[in-house]
């Protein structure tokens, strides 16, 4: 009989007899007997097997796990099959949409195949992954006039082609068109621009067909990003993005509280603004000319705009040209302005309010300036918004060349364990969520202190295979000739590793300097490996060319220390200049960690140090990707052994075979032919 619920159709026979070629449900059974029948490359783990009995428990109890599983474990699988089979409506969120993809075209199709289950898997991304009909017909039937480039000309007609035969307009399979385009911006919709049901196309809307086929699926792939900005609208506007789930599966999930702060809050460009008045110029002019004195309210909103950037001034010389509101000097002045540009925005709305009907271009400018405006009265007046708490906001300006941002971020992100349901199971998976084998640090941030914790260790053999090498003799790394004595430390190894080299920095102003470092010493050696640097091309396109090199040296920050995977000889020297501390500009960081301060914690060892110890986790992890890699990590920051806190952080890596000596770390690749 097909089962039926709440949450749609869920097209599983109980009836198993009627199901030509029905797989046995038992995982155990499924990974030592039948998986290895669609891929031969297959090896099994006991640990895999464990880690997906643990899981397919949690979701028979309706509990939340914790499930910490090394490199190599096959932890994708060990959720997707206990998720398949449970038939439960089941939401998966990946840490990126290249995971996302990777789930949806390769693995998903593969278990289906294996399990002769009639499963329907849906894929679903935010708006801005999808063409708009709306904003797509606007800009051509625009003769192009809103094209800024002959680049832009040439990718407009990819994209006319991809309009023509997508079904899906998802514009990742627009391959000819960057994926970080700006033209995409302009045939894509955000929450303030879409029309919604005022919309004419929205029987053939990309985005509205793409979330009718995850409410009617029984497994909906999505990415963080999407649950927590579905998360925010369901708790402000009682608005849903994606269905409800039986099961919610967090696969990266230590990237959650990174990214529920981001989208639990908010942010507001003052160029976001600037645009939607010239547009707002533009269309009343063309079909509402008479009702009001446009020009006049236009003019008076960039002017004050005008004033609120000078007003922010100072804060382009402070640390990271961004401040928290307490700290920028004469803030008072700074929400004077403020309340002056909300002023011109509230007699504009009130105005365009009256006539927003009359067109669709009007009412498209007026949805995006009330979003504007709702936003701005939130930053501005967090007591009439968070009356409970008006301090659980942290806000802050950020002051760069031709832009100014105001950003609103939660203080703390506990309260995401009440968006669980009773009747849910939550499974939060990754290869780092603990600190030195504990996971408090991570339960407190998301609230989850009643979860199960369990940890399944990879099945490489890390002491065979490779070497963590501390230097005994670089100097400390805050003296300024650090960053050349690491350098040249560099250079017998770059010599002698037999692959690539991935050396991770903390900061972009480093990959620089380690870049121009390196470059003079490998001219002066006569050493032929061509250098990639962060911010010479797309990330994408970076990672690509580091690849069909083979045997280049890739230098990068933060998006390099994960998600990032070179197999084989593609890396076999990693290299890790300092030990990743977040930086003290980060305005949510030092307001979290003055807030714990104030009550009596120690915000070091409470916040900054486990984050260090999980970064650095994921930077260390980038060396060993399969079985066969071998290869040496060198970590030239001695206070990974030389500090109280040294144990914490060494506790938490692999077990490398760790040495101190110089020699022992060279010839290891000698040693080990």
């Amino acid at each position: 009989m097909a089962i039926y619920s709440r949450f749609g159709t869920i097209s599983i026979l109980r009836n198993f007899d009627d199901m030509s070629g029905m797989v046995d449900l038992d995982v155990s059974d499924f990974f030592k007997h039948k998986l290895a029948r669609i891929k031969p490359d297959y090896v099994f783990r006991q640990s895999q097997v464990a880690l997906s009995q643990a899981i397919e428990k949690t979701i028979a109890q309706q509990s939340v796990l914790i499930a910490e599983a090394g490199t190599g474990t096959g932890k994708t699988w060990a959720y997707l099959v206990p998720a398949f089979m449970s038939f439960r409506k089941t939401l998966i969120s990946t840490g990126t949409k290249a995971l996302q993809d990777q789930l949806f075209r390769k693995d998903v199709p593969m278990l289906k195949k294996a399990l002769g289950l009639p499963i329907q898997v849906a894929l679903l991304k935010g708006r801005s992954n999808y063409l708009c009909h709306f904003h797509y017909n606007r800009l051509v039937n625009d003769d192009y006039t809103q094209l800024n480039s002959k680049e832009e000309v040439e990718q407009l007609k990819e994209i006319k082609l991809f309009f023509q035969k997508t079904a899906t307009g998802d514009k990742s399979d627009c391959a000819k068109v960057p994926d970080k385009a700006p033209i995409w911006l302009k045939v894509t919709s955000t929450n303030e621009s879409c029309l919604n049901q005022d919309c004419p196309y929205i029987n053939e809307c990309f985005l509205a067909q793409a979330r009718k086929k995850a409410r009617e699926a029984d497994v909906v792939i999505v990415n963080h990003a999407l649950f927590f900005a579905d998360m925010a609208l369901r708790k402000e506007a009682q608005i849903d993005l994606l269905p409800i789930a039986d099961t919610v599966i967090f696969d990266e999930a230590h990237q959650l509280p990174e990214i529920a702060t981001q989208f639990l809050g908010s942010q507001i460009a003052l160029s976001s603004i600037e645009e939607v008045v010239k547009d707002i110029e533009l269309y009343t002019a063309m079909y509402a000319k008479r009702v009001a004195e446009w020009s006049k309210l236009c003019g008076r909103v960039t002017h004050d705009l005008m004033d609120l950037r000078l007003t922010a001034r100072p804060i382009d010389s402070m640390p990271g040209k961004k401040a928290i509101l307490e700290r920028i000097p004469d803030n008072e002045r700074l929400i004077a302005v403020l309340e002056k540009v909300v002023q011109g925005i509230d007699d504009l709305h009130k105005s365009l309010e009256a006539v927003n009907e009359q067109h669709l271009d009007l009412k498209e400018v007026y949805n995006r300036l009330d979003a504007y405006y709702g936003r701005l009265l939130q930053w501005i007046y967090p007591e009439k918004f968070d009356q409970d708490n008006q301090d659980s906001y942290v806000r802050w300006v950020e002051y760069g060349k031709h832009q100014l941002r105001l950003y609103r971020a939660p203080l703390s992100v506990k309260n995401v364990a009440n968006f669980k349901r009773e009747d849910q199971a939550w499974i939060l998976t990754s290869a780092t969520l603990s600190v030195n084998h504990q996971f408090t640090h991570f339960q407190a941030q998301l609230g989850l202190f009643d979860a199960e914790c369990q940890t399944w260790e990879s099945p490489f053999q890390y002491a065979e295979k490779a070497v963590m090498y501390v230097p005994d003799h670089l100097p400390d790394v805050k003296v300024p000739h650090y960053e050349q004595d690491f350098v040249r430390l560099l250079i017998p190894f770059i010599q002698r590793t037999p692959g690539g080299v991935l050396i991770l920095s903390t900061t972009l102003r480093s990959v620089d300097s380690l870049g121009t470092l390196l470059q003079e010493a490998l001219l002066r050696e006569g050493i032929h490996k061509r250098i990639f640097r962060q911010g010479e091309t797309a990330h994408r396109v970076l990672i690509d060319q580091f690849q069909q090199e083979k045997n280049g040296i890739l230098i990068g920050s933060a998006s390099f220390w994960e998600g990032v995977d070179f197999p084989g000889d593609l890396v076999t020297l990693v290299a890790i200049d300092k030990l990743p501390f977040a930086p003290p500009d980060d305005p949510v960081l030092e307001a979290r960690i003055e807030e714990c301060r104030k009550k009596g914690g120690n915000p070091f060892m409470d916040i900054q140090l486990p984050m260090a110890a999980i970064a650095l986790k994921q930077g260390a992890g980038r060396l060993i990707r399969t079985e066969q890699d071998s290869g040496v990590l060198i970590i030239g920051d001695g206070r990974l052994v030389n500090q109280h806190y040294s144990k914490l952080l060494w506790g938490s890596l692999p077990n490398f075979y760790r040495t101190r000596h110089f020699d022992t770390a060279l010839n290891f690749w000698q040693e080990n032919r």
